[in-house]
């Protein structure tokens, strides 16, 4: 009598069959709402700017510079500076003054310019590959009107960068699965090098990555440029993106490609032939089996008649697979650490070789999850062995993404304040929480693991599914009474080959069928393919935080960029210049303080503030004091009571600052007889 294994009901058929298809459809949906909803970040901020946002200055500065937290590039054409009417007024030359840190560029102005507000719009690329771009507005005697109108359209922003960062999320989604995938064949699973689901998968991987790389080298000049896909194929651009940091990484990613296709090549030819499935396509077994040996699972379909000398060539090939492999895998995460994060911004040295682990980890531990779900669902005889040892690898990955991905936090955040304050620091929350998850999830996968190591699912399940699974072939093989009616009918089909092979793919349609309802049934083994399937889709938004938080603005340079109306940055041999907005909430109690200090330096200094109106004229009080605090070192408040020396300005020689560091300046407004204020910014000294 043949076993009938308990036929699962519709809904659940059809909840299982729509399960890869929803993982598939999320994994789009969020790589395009994450691209879209993601503006390009600044991974260098603006740290400073002479004149300063908002600022009113006397006389026409000489020249405009700008300070950034990191290197950038820029060119003629990255500083411009617009008059009222939006004519450019500054030379075009770009002066590089930069000294040991301190990242500065400038651009000087053309002498004889009138009073009223000035735009300066500026653009560069960050030394982590990202555009960056803004704009801010100062004053020469007093503000005005101006005509001048900036594109809303920031660097790195529009249906390009969308674009971009879909690309960008294709790569590491190829990455991850083509290394992950490849590491689960060689460490875990030998035999699944002749399996066609497994092949299908590593060279759909590589196809992947290879066109998301060729897609970002191409997309690469309008998205760092115009923004217009038209410039794409601009020759002069696309030159122009090779001789930068980027476009080498891309092209060498390229190249690492082609030495990973003979690695495909090797892996799924000479390799596999020595691990040869047990089917002839990796979705049946041809022998009515589940693929295992019989025995503990452990030698994945290898002859106990091999000879010492094949086992000697295979071990040379496994050892020559495994240099190889790991060298291209390594080169390609490099091309990532090498022109993003961690090739700027504190400890480069040591932040690179760390990010190639932890890019590394993650595609073992998440390339191999695939590689698992997609064994789980398509072939029939992955051994329980291979799944003890995936268990054994994803949890070293684990560890060392842990390790490796707690210093990259502290390297990017640098405080617990920038870790809930910024959108870095947020969306860093937010991916420890879905690996925590994904971990919980693989913590049940691993209870199933050993239920099938251990219990019905791969003990006395196995023989009855086996025993199942013979019954049905035997009834699929068993010989029928021959008679003159069946004579003709095989004499017929014999006549018709296509006949015959509509049959036979019939018949191995319906073989294969019953396979997988026998395995079905298991609800260990359908317990397994739940769990990692629940991991793999955690895994899929997981991947997409992470694509976001490479193009997200660092929680350091955030708060850098966010004090800068807070901090005034001292240039060398130049005065201090700092514009405070006040309301004392009397009647004619708004205004702001300018103050200068020359030369702004440890020492003596001589200070200088002018009390304006709104509109820009002389405002005199009738007190006004100022101090100076310097908190690190608990010094202060100094205070300072300048001379009156006309309407609206006030003087003090002889400004003592002792050190270095962040002075914090309060300066005291009276405005009547009850109203006052006090106002404070900080300018940083030496």
């Amino acid at each position: 009598m043949t076993a009938t294994a308990p036929t699962p009901s519709t809904a659940r058929v059809r909840a299982t069959a729509l399960l890869p298809r929803l993982t598939l459809v999320l994994a789009a949906l969020l790589a395009a709402f994450f691209a879209a909803a993601a503006p390009a970040s600044a991974h260098a901020a603006l740290t400073a700017s002479d004149p300063t946002d908002g600022a009113v200055v006397a006389t026409a500065p000489a020249q405009i510079t700008l300070s950034f937290s990191e290197g950038v590039a820029m060119n003629g054409d990255s500083i411009r500076v617009l008059d009222p009417r939006g004519k450019r007024v500054d030379t075009g030359e770009l002066r590089d003054l930069c000294s040991g840190s301190l990242i500065r560029y400038g651009t000087a102005l053309r002498p004889g310019q009138p009073d009223g507000t000035y735009t300066v719009a500026w653009q560069a690329i960050s030394a982590d590959s990202h555009p960056i771009s803004g704009a801010f507005t100062f004053s020469i005697g007093a503000p005005s009107e101006t005509d001048v109108s900036l594109p809303s359209r920031t660097a790195g922003d529009g249906p390009v960068a969308i674009a971009y960062g879909i690309a960008r999320y294709v790569a590491y989604a190829g990455f991850a699965v083509l290394v992950g995938a490849a590491a689960f064949i060689l460490l875990c699973w030998r035999r699944g090098a002749a399996q066609r689901p497994m092949q299908r998968l590593v060279v759909r991987a590589w196809v992947a990555l290879t066109v998301a790389t060729l897609v970002m080298l191409l997309l690469r000049n309008p998205y760092t440029g115009s923004g217009n896909f038209a410039d794409a194929f601009d020759l002069a651009g696309l030159k122009a993106v090779l001789e930068t940091k980027s476009g080498a990484s891309l092209v060498s990613r390229l190249l690492l490609l082609g030495a990973a296709a003979l690695f495909i090549t090797v892996l799924f030819g000479s390799y596999a032939r020595r691990h040869p499935s047990a089917g002839t396509d990796g979705d049946a077994s041809a022998d009515g089996t589940d693929g295992t040996d019989g025995t503990d699972g452990t030698d994945d379909s290898e002859t106990p008649e091999t000879s010492e000398e094949d086992a000697r060539g295979e071990s040379d090939l496994v050892f020559g697979l495994g240099i190889g492999g790991t060298v291209v895998a390594g080169g390609i995460a490099a091309t990532w650490a090498l022109s993003e994060h961690a090739s700027t911004g504190i400890q480069p040295a040591l932040a690179m070789p760390v990010d190639i682990l932890h890019l590394l980890a993650v595609a073992v531990w998440l390339g191999g999850l695939t590689a698992l779900l997609v064994a789980l669902h398509k072939v029939p005889g992955i051994e329980r062995t291979a799944i003890r040892r995936f268990s054994t690898v994803a949890f070293i990955s684990v560890v060392v993404l842990a390790a490796t991905g707690t210093y990259q936090a502290w390297r990017q955040v640098g405080s617990w304040s920038a870790l809930t304050g910024t959108d870095y620091g947020r969306l860093l929350l937010v991916k420890i929480g879905l690996v925590a998850l994904v971990v919980a999830i693989a913590y049940t996968s691993r209870k199933w693991t050993a239920r099938l190591a251990g219990g019905r699912g791969e003990g006395e399940g196995e023989g009855e599914e086996k025993g199942e699974h013979a019954s049905d072939v035997s009834r699929e093989t068993s010989p029928v009474t021959v008679t003159p009616a069946t004579t003709a009918v095989s004499d017929s089909i014999s006549s018709d080959p296509r006949r015959a092979a509509q049959l036979a793919r019939q018949s191995a349609a319906r073989r294969t069928a019953r396979e997988k309802q026998v395995r079905d049934a298991d609800p260990d083994r359908a317990g397994l393919r739940r769990s990692v399937l629940a991991e793999a889709g955690v895994a899929v938004v997981l991947l997409a935080v992470t694509t976001i938080l490479t193009s997200t603005e660092p929680g350091r340079a955030a708060e850098l960029e966010a004090g800068r109306g807070s901090t005034a940055t001292a240039v060398p041999d130049r005065a201090v210049k700092v514009t405070l907005p006040f309301d004392t909430g009397g009647q004619n109690g708004k205004g702001s303080v300018r103050l200068q200090l020359d030369p702004g330096r440890v020492g003596a200094n001589t200070l200088h503030v002018w009390a304006e109106t709104p509109d820009g004229k002389p405002l005199d009080l009738p007190e006004l004091k100022v101090s100076f605090t310097l908190e690190a070192k608990e010094i202060g408040p100094l205070p300072v009571l300048p001379e009156r020396a006309a309407a609206g300005h006030w003087t003090a020689s002889g400004v003592q600052l002792p050190l270095t560091g962040d002075w914090r300046i309060d300066v005291t407004i009276r405005t009547s007889d009850i109203d006052q204020t006090t106002v404070q910014k900080n300018v940083k000294i030496g």
